[in-house]
């Protein structure tokens, strides 16, 4: 086994890792929960599925990238909500009801969705961007719908296992992604610095802004549904998006393009995030008073 092959899978297991720990505190309850607000959950949808793709082939056309940066921003856009990002929500307020909702949703539709717009769009593009639904399958059902309802039933049998090593292994899940991306860092320092200029950073960063307003003004007037929405509409699945363009040409300076996407990404969302665990903490005090 290389060692590319080792840091693959190091990847997904600590997003396995992460979603399970997310599933030892929650009810399976929570997975419906969303559709008792169709109207939220719609609109959901229509912010990741159709708003976004179509940013990202504006973006693409609009702006003078890098090849391999247009077809990683694409791949991200068609891609469904990561498995890491449901404890960023959780943190910033949100309904864990939506939060695993939504997600559970997205991965589901992603199934059909992906295959059939990835070809769409690599057509009118002239690129092979094409993933089939089974390899979509794959990837969501191990990296999310597995370990979430692993981490359900364990809280469900046995709660006072699940609350005794929620916490330590969350902590020992983000340890292990963060020390995956390491060596993946340091093997394509080169294609990073290849990826940079004509507007490359401007146009991830407005990638990124744009789906965190969309997210925040079609989330509703629960402030903490837009938190969800806005972060769940600006992050995508980074494997699912190296599934799409895994045929593409210059491989690993597309794959380092997708990195780049979801490095900029989070470092970009991390105002917004603050700003709003303040309104929440401000609005639970204010409840509370």
């Amino acid at each position: 086994m290389t060692g590319a092959e080792l840091v693959a899978i190091a990847i997904q297991l600590s997003m396995a890792i992460i979603i399970f720990c997310v599933g030892l505190n929650a009810r399976f309850k929570d997975i419906t929960g969303v559709l008792a607000k169709p109207g939220l959950l719609f609109r959901s949808l229509l912010a990741m599925n159709v708003i976004m793709p179509a940013v990202a082939v504006l973006i693409a056309i609009w702006f003078d990238l890098n090849l391999v940066v247009e077809a990683a921003l694409i791949a991200m856009a068609l891609s469904p909500i990561p498995p890491i990002l449901p404890t960023k929500e959780l943190k910033a307020g949100g309904d864990p009801s939506y939060i695993l909702g939504v997600l559970v949703a997205a991965a589901l539709l992603s199934i059909v969705f992906v295959p059939l717009v990835s070809q769409l769009v690599g057509e009118f593009f002239g690129r092979r961007l094409r993933v089939s639904a089974a390899t979509v399958a794959g990837i969501v059902t191990t990296s999310i719908l597995m370990p979430l309802l692993a981490g359900l039933w364990l809280k469900r049998m046995w709660p006072s296992v699940a609350n005794r090593f929620a916490r330590p292994l969350s902590i020992f899940g983000t340890l292990l992604l963060i020390a995956a991306f390491i060596p993946v860092l340091i093997a394509e320092r080169r294609a990073f610095a290849a990826l940079v200029g004509n507007f490359t950073f401007v146009a991830i960063v407005a990638f990124v802004l744009i789906g965190l307003a969309v997210g925040h003004l079609l989330g509703g007037p629960d402030p903490d549904d837009r938190t969800v929405l806005a972060l769940s509409t600006a992050t995508r699945h980074p494997a699912v998006a190296m599934a799409i363009v895994h045929g593409a040409h210059e491989k690993q300076r597309v794959l380092a393009a997708v990195l780049l996407v979801l490095l900029v990404g989070s470092v970009v969302s991390v105002p917004y995030v603050k700003w709003r665990r303040r309104r929440h903490g401000a609005t639970a005090a204010g409840v509370r008073a």
